[in-house]
């Protein structure tokens, strides 16, 4: 099977870059666009804060490389956005390195393609969360520590435990948790018990608890000094319990008070999108490994690996025992199971092994693969027209697609058409879906209006918003206020409202021009009342900008 070559990675890396030219989407990305944006201007780097409000819910890393990005390239999208998109390059590296260790450079690679072309990285690396710098630092210190079981060489088992430590301050104990449930299944099943106790460990956990500091030492101050604080309605709320215990641990003992009653199959009920295409090979490989593994009675044989097996069902048992879950969670274990699933494809069409398979997926996955180049053209050419020059780059793709599906003779061609087929999507999706569906975002079009036509942000207030509007702040470069009462506009000269706030002040007497009107609607929950033109005015709200005439 020919090896995926290195110039597809470099065009995926330019395919991601083009995110950075989407707005940040509400809520969550652009809340914490605030939040760096805050961060920066503050200069204080050991204490986060959310819209001048205490902030105790994510580890500060995120924060810190988003800040120090937008500190050298300004406040904006490129600047917010680079850090997560040159980790999510630097995850596809790591799977590359970790899949070849386990088995070869050309696994290696085809596992780096798997996790490269999957929905769930393309919208990594748009919809920034903190999963994207958190699953790149997991996967680094799985190969990192797996280098250091191949060769001894303590450098390795050392970078291993960094990367830990970066991924305790990108999202809390989970970034241990996932790389001891990889070795210590796979030395269990190999019956390497002295694996599991070595001395240098000690060395290791020593770096993890050194490179904390900072971030204890920012938590103690902000929360644990001060009880008198009130977070979340409680006061004596200790930081350093939250990251370290409640925010993993809690939701599985049910001490955290997050419930959203998501079941042990919402994670993968959510990974049938966010794996695309790959999800039917991934479950079809990962049970395969189950049962291979039970017919040897849980014992592996030379050259098997359950690093990347156990990694994932541990951490998907681990994840979906949460009483609060959100798609992305799985998302830390994605580099396992593409290297799962590339090693089932390279099987597949390399060693001609699994033949019954083989056939099954030669008409399935060119299926999938063409719905989904079809999907694209409908999205383009009805819901949301584009102009001639995408539908001439969407025939172009067709027929770059059209070019591997007839060439004779290619290995694994199931592979290529499927890796094929996400990558023109998505060139789709970037440049022009999501600039478009992001036009209907009240928050980032009303702060960048303010922006542009130099609106004093002081002079601006949000009155009966039915609207989260997280990125007004970050795009206005200022925490834009918000209030439900008549009075609190005094002293202000804009204000920001809907249809219902336009009648309040007309029936209170208060006068006001109209500066700006334009619709709303919740992009990133998608109705087929919104994609369908033709009812698309009835499922968005207006929102206007006003300017008050005392």
């Amino acid at each position: 099977m020919p090896k995926v070559p290195f110039w597809i990675f470099i065009l995926i890396g330019i395919l991601y870059f083009t995110a950075a030219r989407v707005d940040t989407m509400d809520i969550d990305a652009s809340q914490y666009a605030e939040i760096s944006r805050a961060m920066l201007q503050r200069g204080d780097y050991l204490h986060v804060y959310d819209r001048g409000f205490d902030y105790l819910d994510k580890p500060p890393m995120l924060f810190w490389v988003s800040a120090l990005s937008m500190k050298v390239f300004g406040v904006n999208n490129f600047g917010f956005k680079l850090p997560s998109i040159l980790f999510a390059l630097w995850a596809l590296f790591a799977t590359y390195k970790l899949g070849k260790r386990l088995y070869d450079d050309t696994v290696g690679r085809m596992a780096a393609l798997v996790l490269a072309t999957c929905q769930g990285m393309f919208l990594m690396t748009n919809d920034i969360r903190c999963d994207t710098i958190l699953m790149s630092w997991v996967v680094t210190a799985v190969w990192l520590i797996q280098e250091w079981v191949a060769s001894r060489r303590l450098l390795y088992l050392l970078g291993g435990f960094a990367a830990v430590a970066f991924g305790m301050m990108t999202k809390g104990p989970i970034a241990m948790m996932v790389p001891v449930f990889c070795f210590a299944t796979d030395w269990a099943l190999k019956r390497e018990w002295k694996n599991l106790f070595k001395p240098q460990y000690i060395l290791g956990l020593v770096i993890v608890a050194v490179l904390l500091i900072p971030m204890s030492i920012g938590l103690y101050q902000q929360f644990d000094a001060h009880p008198e604080k009130v977070v979340n309605g409680n006061t004596n709320v200790s930081g350093l319990r939250f990251f370290y215990w409640s925010q993993s641990f809690g939701r599985i003992t049910g001490e955290s008070p997050w419930k959203n009653g998501a079941g042990i199959d919402f994670l993968l009920l959510n990974m049938l999108w966010s794996f695309l295409p790959w999800i039917v090979l991934f479950v079809v490989a990962l049970l395969h490994n189950v049962v291979q593994l039970v017919r040897q009675r849980f014992r592996l044989v030379q050259g098997q690996e359950w690093v990347t097996t156990g990694g994932f069902l541990l951490s998907y048992l681990a994840l979906g025992s949460s009483a609060y879950q959100l798609p992305h969670y799985i998302f830390i274990a994605f580099p396992f199971a593409a290297i799962i699933t590339a090693k089932f494809i390279y099987d597949m069409a390399a060693k001609d092994l699994f033949p019954g398979y083989a056939r099954f997926f030669t008409l399935f996955q060119p299926f999938i693969a063409l719905i989904l180049l079809i999907a694209v053209f409908v999205l383009i050419s009805w819901f949301f027209p584009a102009g001639v020059l995408y539908m001439c780059v969407w025939v172009a793709g067709l027929i770059a697609w059209l070019y591997i599906a007839y060439r004779k003779n290619l290995r694994g061609k199931f592979f290529w058409l499927s890796a094929a087929a996400m990558i023109v999507a998505n060139i789709f999706l970037n440049n022009h879906l999501y600039p478009t569906l992001l036009q209907y975002q009240a928050g980032s079009m009303s702060g960048r209006y303010m922006t542009e036509y130099k609106i004093p942000v002081q002079q601006v207030i949000r009155y009966k918003m039915d609207d989260p509007m997280n990125s007004v702040h970050f795009y206005a470069g200022a925490v834009i206020p918000s209030t439900d009462t008549i009075p609190d506009l005094r002293g202000k000269q804009y204000v920001l409202t809907m249809d219902k706030g336009i009648g309040d002040l007309a029936a209170a007497g208060v006068p006001f021009d109209t500066v700006r009107k334009s619709k709303l609607f919740k992009v990133s929950e998608l109705t087929p009342e919104f994609i369908n033109t033709r009812t698309r005015a009835q499922a968005t709200r207006n929102y206007y900008l006003l300017r008050l005439r005392y």
